[in-house]
């Protein structure tokens, strides 16, 4: 039953006019550049890249499958934000964030999807 609504959801977010032509999610085997190779924000990208976050996240309380992420460390938050940041400004792929994220967390391929699901659906452009 899963199966079947993740396909329909998948085939819906690849109808959005959000995204671009690849809208899958799938995680290659391949190793991306680490989270210490990417541009800095400036100090606007950082505001419109808040503001996405902040919508995104006020989605989770209505997923009751999504298991928060342990960020417990400054480490493991910087970790995050800059991963984040890199798929919202586009610096890196869905694919590469799929692959990035779930090296560090495993488990977590749905918090995950949850994300780029939420970045598609709101445009920062």
């Amino acid at each position: 039953m899963k199966y079947y609504l993740l396909l329909a959801s998948l085939s819906l977010w690849g109808l959005s006019g959000c995204t671009s032509a690849s809208t899958s999610v799938d995680v290659p085997t391949t190793h991306y550049a680490t989270s210490s190779h990417y541009e800095q924000p400036t100090p606007e990208k950082m505001e419109l890249y808040q503001q996405t976050m902040k919508t995104v996240a006020s989605g989770i309380q209505n997923d009751t499958e999504y298991q928060r992420i342990t960020l417990d460390a400054p480490e493991k938050k910087a970790w995050f934000k800059n991963l984040t940041f890199r798929l919202w400004d586009r610096q890196i792929t869905r694919n590469q964030f799929m692959a990035e994220g779930l090296a560090k967390y495993p488990i977590h391929r749905h918090e995950f999807e949850f994300i780029v699901k939420g970045f598609a659906n709101v445009c920062k452009y």
